[in-house]
């Protein structure tokens, strides 16, 4: 029966409408200014050791709200320098949406965007087929290593890149909450190569294999999951949608793994009800690699 389920990634109209619902519904986009303008600046201080010019490279940058926040940090901490933003975004959409954001916001000459739409892995083969010596300072892969065949092949090509100094920075659900759903029912709802069941606690594991140097950090962050208890509530399966990454979960999930998601989702160890809501634990786990010594 799992082999039926089919990916949210499949129908893109309907995972771009569930993820902005999901942003709607969860403070995700603040747990991550919060760490880029509380926690981050410290992180970028070391960045680029006096240089004058700066290469960043942003991957799955999505519509560039967060990068722009990197930004004005990184700006601040080096007023001086000029920038080279490598932008890597397989969907159109998201970097139009991008270019559009630019376009709006004024002082943001010391930026070069050099706009890639083009996945991890394509970007990858590009850059080798061009033999690049290029080195990287800073790049931030948030929130999309769910979406590469091998999470840990590409930790390590976009390593390889970073100049001296340079700061790897990853972000992913933390194991517990929303992370420990996708563990219990990793072989149910992952059962392709389109998307991976990947934390940060995975990650960290990759990482000590290999004996590498980071810091890790968990923001609290939280998501309202009330209407997906609804039978039949458009949101709630939009929702639903969205956390187990399965196209129309509601609709063609067995029974018995639609109810045990929907329990897992509302026990106590995971979420809370307060004044009729449930409000799902959705942590954040932030992860800044240094360059190899």
């Amino acid at each position: 029966m799992a082999s039926l389920l089919m990916n949210l990634v499949n129908d893109d109209s309907r995972y771009q409408k569930s993820f902005q619902l999901f942003l709607e519904r969860s403070s995700e986009h603040q747990c991550m200014q919060d760490f880029i303008h509380n926690i981050l600046p410290d992180i970028l201080t070391s960045v680029g050791d006096g240089k004058s010019h700066l290469n960043v490279i942003g991957v799955g940058s999505g519509a560039g709200e967060m990068d722009l926040e990197i930004f004005s940090e990184l700006h601040q901490k080096h007023p001086g320098v000029t920038v080279d933003n490598e932008v890597v975004e397989p969907n159109s959409q998201q970097l139009h949406n991008y270019k559009v954001l630019v376009s709006q916001k004024p002082d943001l000459d010391y930026i070069k965007f050099i706009w890639n739409q083009m996945t991890a892995s394509e970007f990858e083969e590009h850059w080798k087929e061009k033999k690049m010596t290029k080195k990287a300072d800073f790049i931030h892969m948030i929130q999309m290593l769910y979406y590469v065949k091998d999470p840990e092949a590409t930790i390590n090509f976009f390593h390889s890149l970073l100049d001296k100094n340079g700061k790897l920075l990853i972000i992913l659900v933390s194991e517990i909450g929303w992370g420990t759903l996708w563990q219990k029912y990793r072989n149910q709802l992952f059962n392709t190569e389109v998307i991976q069941c990947v934390t940060t606690g995975d990650i960290k594991t990759i990482l000590d294999s290999k004996g590498l140097s980071y810091q890790s950090y968990e923001l609290p962050n939280e998501i309202d999951i009330t209407e997906c208890f609804t039978e039949g509530d458009e949101k709630g399966e939009l929702l639903l949608d969205f956390v187990t990454h399965v196209l129309n979960f509601s609709k063609t999930a067995p029974a018995e793994l639609k109810a045990g998601v929907l329990d897992l989702l509302r026990q106590t160890d995971y979420s809370v009800e307060s004044n009729g809501r449930v409000i799902l634990n959705n942590n954040l786990g932030m992860i800044v690699i240094d360059q190899l010594s």
